[in-house]
């Protein structure tokens, strides 16, 4: 069974910094795509970066410039380095993983989310 655990979510204040880490963990023979998204009560939940196997990263125009995505493959683990903060960066991050399974199969995998609240 693939899990993914994320940590460093909390509370920043404008202009400051975070670190998110998601570690994957389970019967993992590959791992494609992994990428964070935020979501808001009452909105969609939204991409926020992503990066391929290769490190390829594509980000929301919200925050290029000031999110980082990476990943350390030996550790099946994906950051998000987050400087600049804004109040509008506050909302749940969950984690998204494109895992080859043991069953030989791509699923995508969720984590259980993480709370960033940046305060003006």
């Amino acid at each position: 069974q693939v899990q993914l655990v994320e940590s460093g979510g909390g509370l920043a204040q404008a202009g400051g910094s975070l670190r998110l880490s998601c570690a994957a963990s389970g019967r993992i023979l590959s791992i494609n795509a992994m990428g964070w998204y935020r979501q808001t009560p009452g909105k969609q939940r939204e991409l926020v970066a992503v990066i391929t196997s290769d490190g390829s990263t594509n980000y929301a125009d919200s925050v290029k410039g000031r999110f980082t995505i990476s990943r350390d493959n030996a550790k099946n683990t994906v950051y998000l380095q987050m400087n600049s903060l804004k109040p509008d960066d506050t909302a749940v991050y969950y984690c998204n993983a494109y895992i080859l399974g043991g069953d030989f199969r791509y699923q995508s995998y969720w984590g259980q989310g993480t709370q960033v609240t940046v305060s003006s």
